[in-house]
């Protein structure tokens, strides 16, 4: 509730104040005062009266002094007077038990650091706004806090996902002195809602499809019985541990990727035309229209990039699927760039770190990098991406 006008006027006159340094100390001073007053309310409702107002109540129990604590806030060190009371059935939800910073630095430091400041950023920031001196040390420890719940995580998982999104990104860390490419397994979901979900992340060694099969015998285990379709790109042994899991599902490769794979073959003269009359494959009305007009393309190219659309034949059976759906479907299924945008986001937070000190550093930024992207319940339809 604002203070009137009056009553502001009325305590600069009654407090002498004639500078900012008068106004912090009022407010360092009357936030002591305030919270002592909130406590003694605390303690008013568990005894069921005031200080000297017990009356007729019947209670064994009433006050028994103050235990001195020293607490940290934006207005630096105080001593506060916690209650007490005979029979210790006081628990102050205010100010709790064994908590002594008030200040909310420690929730800004991760705030920031769930945004890719590095820790002496953070040091540097935390200084200039609040005038707090927390070292890069210090940061690191307070975000180390969040490890035990980075283990546990588990966010809710749906019974049935239409798409399953499964890509890597790859980031460096240092281990045993040496500096080591690891990998950062993320999935992306689709619901029966339409709506976008993160149910995994994991960080582990370079990408193999033995540790995604780990992370789908995960899902399952989990809760999640049956996915429809899973869009992947074409890392040797995928479709085996997809099989493996879930082997009703259908499996899409991503058409990007394999446009991608097929160019790479073609001189750079040839390839505006190569890729005009690629399109009539994958724009095709259906599954035979598409092996026909692969024919052609084979017929017109084959000879000069063989490779070029051998690609796409020895792969047919996985990247077909789309051609059963409409358009808005296909728009879904023939492209990674779903979870490719979800990765961008993940590198932005990430950029100031070009190498990890540990692994577990890296799990906590992805982490919090996560909480950070879905923060507020957000949720993000497949018609674009809005995180």
């Amino acid at each position: 509730m604002p203070v009137a006008k009056g009553q502001i006027r009325q305590i600069i006159s009654e407090n002498n104040i004639t500078s900012v340094a008068d106004v912090y100390s009022l407010l360092r001073d009357s936030f002591k005062d305030i919270l002592q007053e909130l406590m003694e309310a605390e303690m008013d409702a568990t005894l069921g009266y005031g200080k000297n107002q017990k009356g007729d109540i019947q209670s064994d129990n009433k006050r028994n002094g103050h235990s001195t604590k020293t607490l940290k806030s934006q207005y630096g060190e105080f001593q506060i007077g916690v209650p007490r009371d005979r029979n210790g059935e006081f628990e102050p939800k205010l100010v709790p038990k064994y908590q002594r910073d008030i200040s909310g630095i420690e929730e800004k430091a991760i705030s920031l650091y769930a945004r890719g400041m590095s820790t002496r950023d953070i040091h540097n920031q935390l200084k200039d706004l609040y005038g707090v001196e927390l070292s890069a040390e210090m940061v690191s420890k307070i975000t180390d806090r969040i490890l035990p719940q980075v283990k546990e995580w588990q966010p809710p998982l749906h019974a049935i996902y239409p798409f399953v999104f499964m890509d890597c990104i790859h980031y460096k860390v240092r281990e045993d002195g040496r500096i080591l490419s690891r990998a950062a397994y993320i999935m992306l979901g689709v619901t029966t809602e339409g709506y976008k979900d993160i149910p995994s992340i994991m960080a582990g060694a370079n990408e193999t499809s033995k540790f995604w099969l780990g992370m789908l015998n995960d899902l399952k285990n989990r809760g999640v019985k049956d996915v429809l379709f899973f869009c992947v790109d074409g890392l040797p042994g995928f479709k085996e541990a997809i099989s493996a899991v879930y082997p009703q599902a259908q499996i899409q490769r991503c058409v990007i990727h394999m446009l991608r794979n097929s160019f790479k073959y073609v001189n750079y003269s040839d390839l505006k035309k190569f890729s005009s009359d690629f399109k009539a494959v994958y724009n095709a009305p259906n599954e035979t229209a598409a092996w026909s007009e692969l024919e052609a393309v084979r017929e017109k190219w084959g000879k000069k990039y063989p490779y070029a659309i051998s690609n796409w034949e020895n792969n047919w059976e996985d990247v077909s699927p789309f051609f059963q759906f409409s358009d808005n479907i296909r728009r879904i299924m023939y492209t990674t760039n779903i979870i490719e945008a979800l990765n961008r986001q993940y590198r932005k937070v990430t950029k100031t770190k070009s190498v990890f000190p540990s692994g577990q550093s890296l799990e906590k930024m992805l982490y919090l990098a996560r909480e950070n992207i879905t923060k507020n319940g957000r949720r993000d339809t497949v018609d674009g991406i809005r995180y």
